[in-house]
C-alpha cells in the first residue's frame, strides 16, 4: 500500500458493528436533530431579551463554517496525494469546527428564531435560491459525514469513498453558502 497505512485509522469497535444497525442510528439521529432544528427556527418563541455576545454569534458561525471550508478542501488534497493519516486529522477538524458551528448556530436561532431578509430586487431570489438549497443539502450532510466517518473507521475503504463522493462536494457547498448567507443578511440586515 502506498501512502500512509489506512489499517492505523481503523477502529475495532467499529468494526463489529452491523451496517444496518448504524446506518439507521445515523438516519434516526440525522432527522431527530433536522425537525428539532426547524421547530427551534420557525416554531418556538424566542426569547424576550438577547444578550449583546448572542449577536455576535452569526459572526463566529461564518468564521467557523470558513476554517470548515478550509480544512475540508485541505483533507481532500491529502487525501488525493495519499496521505490518509493527514486527511483523517483535517477531516476530524472539520467535523468538530462543523460541530461547534451547529452549537452557536443553535444557540443563537433559541434566542433570536428566524431571520427574515428585507432585501429586495435581484438579490432576493439569489438569496432564496442560495438559502433553499443550503438548507435542503445540509439535512443530508450530517448523515453522510457520520457515514462517511463510519465506513473509515470501520476500515470499509472503498464504500467509505463511494459515500465521500457525495459527501465531499454537499459539506463543501453547504459551508461555503453558509459563509455567503451571513455576508448577504449582513449586507442587508446589519
Amino acid at each position: 500500500m502506498s501512502g500512509e497505512g489506512k489499517s492505523e485509522l481503523t477502529v475495532d469497535y467499529f468494526k463489529d458493528l452491523g451496517v444496518a444497525k448504524v446506518i439507521g442510528t445515523i438516519l434516526l439521529i440525522s432527522v431527530l436533530a433536522f425537525l428539532f432544528l426547524i421547530w427551534l427556527i420557525y416554531f418556538r418563541e424566542t426569547a424576550e431579551e438577547t444578550a449583546e455576545w448572542v449577536t455576535q454569534l452569526p459572526a463566529l458561525n461564518a468564521m467557523l463554517n470558513s476554517v470548515s471550508t478550509v480544512l475540508i478542501v485541505l483533507g481532500f488534497i491529502a487525501v488525493r496525494q495519499r496521505k490518509f493519516s493527514r486527511h483523517m486529522k483535517l477531516m476530524l477538524s472539520a467535523f468538530v469546527t462543523s460541530s461547534l458551528f451547529l452549537i452557536s448556530y443553535l444557540i443563537y436561532h433559541h434566542y433570536v428564531g428566524h431571520t427574515p431578509f428585507p432585501g429586495e430586487g435581484w438579490i432576493r431570489p439569489v438569496y432564496f435560491f442560495i438559502l433553499v438549497t443550503h438548507i435542503i443539502l445540509s439535512a443530508f450532510v450530517v448523515p453522510l459525514v457520520l457515514t462517511s466517518f463510519y465506513f473509515a473507521y470501520a476500515g470499509k475503504f472503498s464504500t467509505h469513498r463511494k459515500v465521500s463522493r457525495w459527501t465531499f462536494p454537499i459539506w463543501l457547498y453547504v459551508s461555503v453558502t453558509g459563509v455567503a448567507i451571513f455576508f448577504i443578511l449582513n449586507a442587508f440586515v446589519g
